[in-house]
């Protein structure tokens, strides 16, 4: 069994295993980290060694670290992340070039088509009919979007959004509200099989999953990182935010919104965002606007999504697979039924 697991900002680390009677045996940990003194390495594979195989990540960062003598200096890595590889390895997870992936790039799309685009997509790339899928959003109007567990009447001003045009909807992944307007965001979406997220846990997989965004952003001249649970950072503040949903047939749905331009003033009028959420989003006062990827790389929006399409592509290898006709029709079927609906919209009022 062969598992790896690319530390976001970190090292690759690299497990080579075989599992016996329930327990792993034959344990090789490698990698492209820093581990000192060389001995250390032998402690970590010992350490591992006769661990019942289906450890969980937390107990088998325990045995790592309990197998350590003491001034051992582990650089770019850590036990953590010698055991999300093992269990890479026991659960049999693919990596990123294992699949081919498809890009969805189209026009401007409704509030409500992007968000039934997402379960169709996902449930799509769970039943082996789409293969893995990147999709950029385009926007053909404003909108509040709202995580699938939020209330409508603590996040959103109903009265000022019927003002301004903007349209209130719910997404089927959790988190936090969103404001768009065409234009002034950077929104993709990830379908991906579960099996490239297998032996993470769910805190993991958002950095995992958007780390070669990151290594974008900084080929752009960006100083960014990630901040637990789901953000992206950067000098001047928050610059975006993931979610996400694990599909029961077996994917993942993992999208990301970046802030471009955004008109924060009327996000302040539109969303109920305190002094404490503007704060959290690098925003000193809500009378201006933010526009962290417009400012901090002086380029155009669809020169930046250009940039990432090729970053994605130069990476893992991506080319074009449209939404079909098929997918589009159960969309719109999901429009009425579902993601239309006062039932759906104010399931948390």
């Amino acid at each position: 069994m062969h598992g790896e697991y690319k530390v976001p900002g970190g090292k690759l680390v690299v497990a080579d295993l075989e599992v016996v009677g329930g327990r792993l045996s034959g344990v090789r940990v490698s990698g492209d980290f820093f581990l000192e003194p060389d001995e250390a390495l032998e402690e970590i594979n010992r350490s591992l060694e006769g661990a019942a195989a289906d450890s969980d990540a937390e107990e088998l960062g325990r045995l790592v670290r309990a197998g350590l003598s003491g001034g051992v200096r582990m650089v770019g890595f850590g036990p953590e992340a010698v055991a999300t590889a093992v269990r890479r390895a026991v659960t049999r997870a693919s990596e990123w070039v294992d699949h081919e992936w498809r890009l969805v790039r189209e026009g401007p799309r409704s509030p409500l088509m992007h968000m039934a685009l997402d379960q169709v997509l996902a449930e799509e790339v769970a039943a082996g009919r789409r293969p893995p899928t990147l999709r950029f959003w385009e926007w053909a109007s404003p909108a509040a979007i709202i995580g699938s567990f939020q209330s409508v009447r603590n996040e959103v001003d109903v009265d000022a959004a019927r003002r301004y045009g903007v349209e209130v909807v719910r997404r089927i992944t959790g988190g936090g509200a969103m404001f768009v307007e065409p234009g002034n965001t950077v929104t993709y979406s990830l379908y991906a099989p579960a099996s490239l997220v297998a032996g993470m846990s769910f805190a993991d997989s958002y950095a995992f999953l958007d780390d070669w965004v990151l290594g974008v952003l900084r080929e752009l001249g960006l100083n960014v990182w990630y901040e637990p649970l789901n953000d992206i950072a950067s000098d001047a503040g928050k610059i975006g935010g993931a979610a996400q949903k694990r599909v029961a047939a077996g994917a993942v749905l993992h999208h990301v919104t970046m802030s471009y331009d955004v008109d924060v003033a009327k996000l302040g009028r539109v969303l109920r965002v305190g002094k404490e959420k503007l704060s959290d989003k690098g925003i000193a006062s809500a009378d201006k606007r933010v526009d962290p990827l417009r400012r901090q790389t002086g380029l155009a929006r669809e020169v930046i999504i250009d940039r990432l399409v090729e970053g994605f592509r130069s990476r893992f290898g991506l080319v074009d697979g449209p939404v079909t006709a098929g997918e589009e029709s159960r969309a719109r079927g999901l429009i009425e039924s579902k993601f239309a609906s006062a039932e759906w919209i104010g399931r948390v009022p």
